[in-house]
């Protein structure tokens, strides 16, 4: 089911600070794999880099590469997390899959992964309630600053 093999990195350059990336993939698409009808997400990734970062390109190929596969919302916000883990080994990532309404049900699922104090941090999100991995400031919408 995972794509992994489309996704290629770049050694990060600026080593010398930690620092946030942040994507948003609107046009996410999947199948239920219990109705075979397309899902449509949109997809947020946030990361703190460590030794390499994902090019973008490659990120492209393998979202888009859902698209024809039957698969729960639940497991390929896992499967993005997982395999970006596995390609960057970052100091954090958070990866949150805003699924569209189908049959009056609005799905939000949230991944969260970190190492060394980033992984006391994921773990304090995760127990603080932060579901939808938002935190509503000025306003805004958009996933909380770590």
């Amino acid at each position: 089911m995972s794509n992994f093999k489309l996704l290629e990195s770049f050694p990060n350059r600026t080593l010398d600070q930690q620092y946030e990336v942040e994507f948003t993939c609107p046009e996410f698409t999947c199948l239920c794999p219990r109705s075979g009808f397309p899902d449509f997400a949109t997809i947020y990734v946030r990361y703190i880099p460590d030794q390499k970062c994902v090019e973008l390109k490659s990120l492209k190929l393998y979202i888009n590469a859902f698209r024809n596969q039957g698969v729960f919302h639940e497991d390929v916000t896992n499967i993005i997390t997982g395999d970006l883990v596995k390609l960057l080994d970052p100091h954090y990532i958070e990866v949150l899959g805003d699924f569209n309404i189908r049959g009056n049900i609005h799905t939000k699922v949230v991944a969260r992964r970190g190492k060394g104090k980033f992984e006391k941090i994921a773990q304090e999100l995760r127990q603080a309630g932060f579901m939808d991995g938002r935190l509503r400031k000025n306003g805004t919408d958009f996933p909380a600053e770590v």
